[in-house]
């Protein structure tokens, strides 16, 4: 397949352009600044913009499916994921992609009370408004053509621990749950290779 990785240049982006290429997929990596970033090896780089349709059109054009691992920690959540969601519906469908799979995000998906782990007792709130920007830019997907996956860690990422080559999809979220990146890129592209016409989302852990 052709595959194109927003934000290629971030950890999760990173992992699922070197899962994808293990599984001999071909990859764009699309970073704003490819410069940067010359140390992505065997893919092709390029200039984009997740926010801008034109911009993902333009890099989309000729490709399977498409990932999304993009983060602006520059300018309010809200504005980013919102914008972003809107711009990936709209770009990749004149591209004639119709696959997209997010990085996303535990905070927004239920817990163990069936309520958002964001809204749960304990939970911490010194990043809500990173988490209520994921929630807003989920609800701009679920109105879009797309077939899309929502991938998110149940827990968070374990930046220090051995990938496992496994992961299981969680039943709820749980804050205490790990996963490398490494490991989160194989969910990501089994959803990739995998698709069932779809809008879900879904949290995994290790196995």
């Amino acid at each position: 397949m052709n595959i194109v990785v927003f934000g290629a240049g971030g950890r999760a982006g990173r992992q699922a352009v070197a899962e994808a290429r293990r599984r001999g997929h071909q990859v764009t990596a699309v970073v704003r600044a490819p410069g940067r970033h010359g140390d992505l090896a065997d893919v092709g780089v390029v200039a984009g913009d997740v926010t801008d349709a034109v911009s993902i059109e333009q890099v989309a054009a000729g490709h399977d499916a498409a990932v999304s691992a993009a983060v602006d920690l520059s300018v309010p959540p809200h504005d980013f994921f919102t914008a972003s969601s809107r711009a990936l519906a709209t770009g990749l469908a004149k591209a004639g992609v119709s696959r997209l799979v997010v990085v996303g995000l535990a905070s927004i998906m239920p817990g163990a009370s069936g309520a958002p782990l964001m809204d749960e007792p304990g939970y911490p709130t010194e990043y809500r408004s990173f988490y209520l920007g994921h929630a807003a830019g989920l609800d701009e997907l679920g109105t879009s053509g797309l077939d899309w996956a929502y991938v998110a860690p149940a827990g968070d990422f374990d930046h220090d621990g051995t990938p496992t080559g496994r992961y299981r999809v969680a039943d709820h979220g749980d804050p205490a749950s790990r996963i490398t990146y490494a490991d989160f890129a194989i969910a990501l592209l089994d959803e990739i290779e995998a698709p069932r016409h779809h809008r879900a989302a879904a949290s995994v852990r290790e196995a």
